[in-house]
């Protein structure tokens, strides 16, 4: 983007926004109680949540994005009269928090205070070396988990990361103890939203863990609630764990690999055939399978080898049942700990071999086209990931194509490694999944698009998988039977469960990256005993399946990966040993993990601002002197339960009923708005704890859920590494905060990713800077716009396009589509004010203009309430704008909105056809000079269509009524045609029609195929005639029927498309003076024409004049002595005198040979000369 010209209109906006949010907050205009719904004409209510942002950094862009879905939507229906509540919390459950202040603690023990870090130059280049960057689908049901590693930021060092924040070395000592983080991010985050002008209710804020003692009791009261239930059971779960020693290791108890989790792979089992491989033969009559992990089970139709590394060493071991597993000794170790061998922890290893001794082996892959394919040399294949067996997609993978691609060209390659040519030359990839913008063969046309010669072209192979790789998850479609049609992300569980099922695949789990205990121990992935939530239980899922069918998703997609997700959806460990969080209330060993303590605290919102006294960490005086420890378990059911009774607690009755009626009025959850990312962890787990909590009370089950894209920052993915990032607090210093809502709201409104444009957040704040001050010359100007009744064609237009703009903006904000009510409340409203301005020749009417700025204030409040507050105060609006209600549309006339478009791309049309009439005429030698300006313009309308399209008009309306709605295929049309004989001398015209009705068809609708038009063509032209004339710099512009012209015109006019003429009229120039001194008006030449008259004269003056404004004021006057009088010298104040005004019904008449203009008044001819004096009031 280029450099900004200067600030004054954004810090303009600026101004107004800190007194604005002062306003709301002395007012307290978002604090709302149940209570007071009774002073309220309320019609019903709306709760909206947003899931908590996690305290470990100031809100970014893509947080606002989602949030600003929650903030609009509440915007709307405050302004439908209901009672609205927007609560907002702050997540520190979980591990990297606490994570963070241990690795900052290690460091100060290795290095000192400040620290002294080792070159890191030196130690990039070894990791380099060591490590490509990987593209990983997230696994679905870590969520959070599985961010942690992202969360800890880009740099090496802890120390370095929060150095980069801006703090102080002593600042950043304190970040050593997480009880800090605690104290400082939180109440930034509430600085930050504050300043965006969130319409939340702050009292019902709070931070998670067992800080906040009333959160705790609520978190504790939930998973009592849940093992009651028997929703949670205690059983074997993956976790990192260290073989050393012996326990799971957990992040403070490592030396590397803060923040990794578990990485679930699909074990693909391809079944060695005979004859085996030499090194092999030993072990006939036991089943031998090369075991390959992959993240993308999904892609196995399209397997055409499997790739060894020929220079790597690899093992056989026995499994459990006997089998032979071949892959690497790392893999096999982790395998050990995850049930596939008889002891845990023991590789019973059979056979040594190198990857060249099994090279060629005949394999049987499942799933694949081929009955059986071949194990190939690939020479990249690295030990410290996976299982060093590798399946070979080519159709979809790009380093698979480009080394099957290398080994089918070169014979030498082939040789060198003892492979045959029938075991590569006939394998071809296999279609299997359709990727818009690349095909069904994506790997083959990337690496042709990137020009990839060999597999050893690095860096353009990492482009082409980048390129490719989440764009196949996300927007790839099944081609295989059985999943035809159905998107990769929503089948990809299904295929790996079918395959599992089947005995053709295990599930494999690995450390997402390398993992070292402090005792020097590579971590592996072990099953240990855990408490987990038991999501695959039958009933329970049927539950959640229950609660999705009445849930509203806004949008299919969504709805499918809910579906998808609930398919797969089995048990999730909610307990862990580390991190920060509240314990389990029957095992206290235990924390509750991150994803698991965040899926009804919706309800505590409820009744957080009565227990916690507006501290974030409860540590207030709870404004009903409630104490945490007095809120034990039959406490909460008697808030949250219906039936439950009253319990035996020190708490008066009245106190709890309180609670009890914010939670009954408040609940169930009307909006929950979230990234998709979330899905299939954090929403669904959302549903399923809602139907387990409340499971005979469906009232309280959620009502919607609203799944938005990622956002993208000028079109590309934000990133801090690459600067291509804003804070939240950054894009209000630098777009306002409206600025920056207003570009949000146009960034995108569907589940596909939306855009962020920094250009059109700029242009954006001069639309609003603009629109204020537009407002501000309205109000100025009051008295001189015009009154009395409101009814020319332009003032019905305009109110009919306010009324139709208040409906489609209401039904955009009811969809939640924001763009779109951005576009049609804000864009497409001011456009049709700016219409009505231009065509409003006669001046704009006061009380439409002055409802135009109270409606679009209105329409736009909920995305830029500030600036909205602002013109609602300068109409002289005593109360808030967000105590106001939306507006009511009055009648829309669509037939004059139709006629008014009509008028617009008829001028559009005129001015077209004026410019090629101007152009030269292009040839060879006659190039001209520009033609002549024209002076006048016949324009030719049509009552009816000519007898060849009426006829072909009326053959395709009976198809269009016969078949309900639709046209057949050109060839029916135009053989039906073909047989009428009124039409053979007009064929080559005919389809040409047709297909030009065809396409109006498609954009305006049935009326298309009207024998007449739904208005008067006639009579929209004459109303605006002056517009027209004006526009176009014409003198006069006549409008006639085309049955008064000749037969070539009556042809080509049809109602909706006319014909017009130019033509230059003769003209004698005569001077115009004006005498008045200092007053900024000039004298100039000008044009007189036959039948001219005073008004056409001013007219014309006008559009040379800019400066006169209002025809009413100029009087014209004549010389009495058209000789001598302009050779006398002016003196002020007698501008009048010896000089005759010129009357209103006077002719202007023109002898061209004398090349003199004379004036027709009252029956007598009179000589002008060649000077008219003007005079400006």
């Amino acid at each position: 983007m280029g450099e900004r010209k200067g600030t004054a209109k954004v810090d303009f906006l600026k101004k107004i926004e800190k007194e604005i949010q002062q306003k709301w907050d002395e007012e307290r205009v978002f604090e709302i109680d149940a209570s007071d719904r009774q002073n309220q004409k309320c019609k019903g209510k709306y709760f909206v949540t947003f899931p908590y942002p996690y305290m470990n950094g100031r809100l970014h862009l893509g947080h606002t994005f989602s949030l600003s879905k929650c903030e609009f939507a509440v915007g709307y229906q405050r302004l439908k009269g209901k009672s609205c509540l927007f609560p907002f919390g702050l997540h520190c459950t979980g591990m990297p928090i606490k994570a963070c202040a241990d690795k900052l603690k290690r460091e100060m023990e290795l290095y000192g205070c400040p620290p002294e870090f080792p070159d890191e130059e030196e130690e990039e280049e070894e990791n380099s070396a060591k490590k490509e960057e990987e593209i990983v689908i997230k696994d679905k049901a870590k969520g959070k988990k599985s961010k942690a590693a992202a969360k800890a930021g880009s740099s090496k060092y802890q120390w370095g990361i929060m150095k980069s924040l801006g703090l102080s070395d002593e600042e950043v000592v304190r970040f050593s103890e997480a009880e800090y983080w605690l104290d400082y991010f939180p109440p930034l985050a509430v600085q930050d939203l504050k300043s965006m002008g969130l319409k939340v209710d702050w009292r019902r804020s709070f931070i998670t863990t067992d800080v906040n003692p009333y959160y705790d009791a609520f978190v504790r009261w939930q998973f009592l609630t849940l093992k009651e239930r028997n929703k949670i059971k205690f059983g074997k779960r993956y976790t990192i764990y260290s073989p050393k020693d012996g326990q799971p290791c957990m992040d403070h108890d490592r030396q590397t690999g803060e923040g990794v989790g578990p990485q679930e792979y699909t074990l693909i089992k391809m079944k060695v055939l005979d004859p085996y491989p030499t090194k092999l033969s030993g072990l006939r009559g036991k089943n031998i399978f090369l075991v390959a992990a992959t993240l993308r089970p999904e892609t196995m139709f399209g397997q055409t080898n499997c790739w060894v590394r020929p220079d790597m060493k690899y093992i056989g071991f026995e499994t459990v049942t006997g089998d032979i597993f071949i892959c690497t000794q790392r893999a096999a170790r982790n395998m050990s700990y995850q049930g596939f061998t008889k002891d845990n922890g023991v590789v019973p290893v059979v056979k040594e071999l190198m990857g060249e001794e099994i090279l060629g082996a005949l394999l049987s892959a499942p799933l694949t086209a081929y009955k059986v394919i071949y194990a190939l040399p690939m020479l990249t294949i690295k030990e410290d990931k996976g299982t060093g067996v590798v399946t070979s997609v080519p159709s979809d993978s790009p380093d698979d194509f480009a080394a099957l691609r290398d080994l089918k060209k070169k014979q030498a390659l082939r040789v060198k490694y003892g492979i045959r040519d029938e075991m590569v030359l006939p394998f071809e990839p296999v279609p299997i999944i359709e990727i818009p913008g690349y095909g069904n063969l994506c790997a083959p046309f990337i690496c042709d698009e990137l020009k990839i010669q060999s597999q050893n072209d690095r860096e353009k192979l990492a482009e082409a998988k980048e390129r490719v790789y989440l764009k196949g998850f996300y927007e790839g479609v099944m081609l295989v039977d059985g999943f035809k049609g159905q998107k990769v992300q929503d089948v990809k569980k299904l295929i790996q469960k079918t395959m599992v099922d089947n005995d053709e695949a295990m599930i494999y789990m690995e450390p997402e990256k390398q993992v070292m205990s402090r005792s020097a121990d590579e971590c592996v992935v072990a099953l240990c005993d855990q408490w987990y939530l038991d999501y695959g239980e039958v009933n329970w899922k049927k539950q959640a399946s229950e609660c999705l069918k009445h849930l509203e998703t806004f949008c299919e997609e969504t709805r499918r990966n809910f579906e998808a997700t609930l398919g797969w959806l089995q048990e999730h460990a909610c307990s862990r040993t580390y991190g920060l969080g509240s314990r389990l209330p029957w095992d206290e060993q235990w924390l509750i993990e991150s994803l698991s303590d965040s899926t009804i605290y919706m309800a505590y919102y409820t009744v957080a601002h009565l227990l916690q006294g507006g501290n974030l960490r409860g540590q207030g005086e709870s404004p009903l002197g409630i104490r945490a420890h007095q809120m034990s378990k039959e406490v909460w059911d008697y808030i949250f339960f219906k039936s439950a009774p009253f319990p035996k607690t020190e708490i008066p009755k009245e106190k709890l009923d309180k609670l009890k009626e914010e939670f009954e009025f408040w609940y169930p959850v009307d909006l929950r708005v979230s990234g998709k990312d979330l899905v299939p962890n954090h929403l669904s787990y959302y549903l399923y704890n809602h139907v387990a909590i409340w499971s005979d009370q469906r009232e309280k089950w959620p009502v919607a859920v609203r799944a938005n894209g990622h956002l993208l920052l000028n079109s590309e993915k934000m990133s801090k590494s690459t600067g291509n990032f804003l804070t939240l607090t950054q894009a209000i210093d630098k777009f306002s905060a409206d600025g920056m809502r207003l570009a949000l709201a146009d960034a995108g409104d569907t589940v596909e990713d939306a855009n962020f444009v920094e250009a059109m957040a700029d242009a954006g704040i001069l639309r609003l800077y603009t629109w204020v001050e537009w407002v501000k010359e309205m109000i100025a100007n009051r008295d001189s716009l015009r009154s009395g009744p409101a009814n020319t064609f332009n003032d019905r237009v305009f109110a009919s396009e306010m009324n139709a703009g208040i409906m489609k903006t209401d039904q955009n904000y009811e969809k939640m589509m924001f763009k779109e009510a951005l576009k049609t409340g804000f864009f497409e409203f001011q456009a049709a004010k700016d219409k009505y301005r231009e065509l409003a020749i006669e001046g704009m009417h006061r009380e439409l203009v002055f409802q135009f700025i109270e409606v679009q204030t209105l329409l736009l409040a909920p995305i830029c309430p500030h600036l909205c507050e602002h013109i609602w105060s300068l109409l002289g609006k005593r109360d808030s704008i967000m105590r106001a209600l939306w507006p009511t549309a009055g009648p829309v006339d669509e037939v004059l909105i139709r006629s008014s478009q009509y008028l617009m791309e008829a001028a559009h049309d005129l001015r077209l056809r004026l410019k090629n009439y101007m152009a030269p005429v292009k040839g060879k030698k006659s190039a001209k000079e520009p033609s002549q300006k024209p002076s006048h313009c016949t324009i030719y309308v049509a009552k009816s269509y000519p007898p060849w399209q009426h006829t072909t008009l009326s053959v395709l309306r009976k198809h269009y009524q016969v078949s309900g709605g639709q046209l057949p295929d050109n060839k029916v049309i135009a053989s039906e045609l073909n047989t009428l004989p009124e039409l053979k001398k007009y064929m080559k015209k005919v389809m040409p029609f047709v297909a030009m009705i065809k396409e109006n068809l498609e954009k305006n609708g049935s009326r298309v195929l009207d024998l007449e038009l739904e208005f008067d063509e006639r009579a929209v032209f004459m109303e605006n005639i002056v517009y027209l004339t004006n526009s176009l710099e014409l003198d006069h512009i006549e409008v006639k029927f085309a049955s008064e012209a000749e037969d070539k015109i009556k042809e080509d006019c049809c109602p909706g498309k006319p014909f017009s003429i130019f033509r230059t009229e003769p003209s004698v120039s005569v001077f115009l003076v004006n005498p008045q001194p200092s007053n900024g008006h000039f004298s100039t030449k000008i044009e007189i024409r036959q039948g001219d008259n005073r008004e056409t004269v001013i007219r014309r003056l006008m559009k040379m004049d800019r400066g006169i404004k209002d025809l009413s004021k100029v009087k014209l006057m004549r010389f009495d002595d058209p000789v001598l009088g302009p050779r006398r010298v002016p003196v002020l104040g007698k501008e009048e005198a010896e000089k005759t005004p010129i009357l209103e019904q006077a002719i202007f008449h023109i002898d061209l040979s004398e090349h003199r203009v004379r004036l027709s008044e009252n029956g007598l001819m009179k000589d002008i000369g060649d000077t008219i004096v003007y005079l400006v009031h």
